[in-house]
């Protein structure tokens, strides 16, 4: 049971991770070459994800999308509770 309770940790870590990158590759105006090969792959695994934030969190001043920040939470608190369960 330990080691599902990790693989689920490492998981919920990975994918926070690929959700940074993709935050900071939004931020690169004129990606080129394979940045966006890597960005169109980054959106199909992350934007399902971010899209249930953003239906409920407006960006702020019309331009900054915070809802990366509060799904970031999410996985992390997702992480704690499992973590808290076993």
């Amino acid at each position: 049971m330990l080691g599902l309770v990790n693989l689920l940790l490492a998981v919920l870590q990975i994918y926070s991770l690929v959700i940074f990158v993709y935050v900071l590759l939004s931020w690169i105006p004129n990606k080129v070459g394979i940045l966006v090969e890597i960005d169109n792959f980054l959106g199909k695994v992350c934007d399902p994800f971010l899209n249930i934030f953003k239906k409920f969190i407006p960006p702020i001043g019309g331009m900054v999308d915070i809802s990366p920040i509060i799904a970031l939470i999410v996985l992390q608190l997702a992480g704690r509770l499992i973590v808290s369960i076993f």
